[in-house]
């Protein structure tokens, strides 16, 4: 059985601007990097990147400076990730990984294919903190 969020969630989702579903995302990424839970990569100095949660219609812009998450501002994006709720959270959870995701085609990636392939093997390698881990066997 797959996750639905409730039609009223959605419809409230859908109506809210992107800097608005983007403040708070942007400040849950930089919350798990200062806990030393989510350290991003080199690689992502600099980039510009957007996640969509596709059955909630959110969208979050965000970037990376000097090893922090920061939200956008009236930049493009170079990398778009897209799924449902429900895959967002089996890949943050560990249950799914981005491969397999991608080729059932739950998790759609575009833009800047090089920068998709860093992402995706940050996110497989990233280790997950123990209360997370509980979680996943729920």
């Amino acid at each position: 059985m797959t996750l639905r969020p409730p039609a009223m969630l959605v419809r409230f989702a859908r109506r809210l601007p992107e800097p608005l579903t983007s403040l708070p995302f942007v400040l849950g990424l930089d919350a798990a990097r200062r806990l030393s839970w989510l350290t991003p990569p080199s690689e992502l100095e600099g980039r510009r990147f957007s996640i969509t949660v596709e059955d909630l219609g959110l969208r979050a812009c965000f970037g990376c400076r000097q090893g922090a998450f920061h939200r956008l501002s009236g930049q493009t994006p170079e990398l778009e990730l897209r799924a449902n709720v429900a895959d967002f959270l089996a890949l943050i959870r560990g249950t799914a990984d981005a491969d397999t995701l991608f080729f059932q085609r739950r998790l759609k990636i575009a833009g800047d294919t090089e920068l998709g392939l860093i992402v995706k093997n940050w996110l497989d390698a990233a280790s997950r903190p123990a209360w997370l881990e509980r979680w996943q066997s729920r």
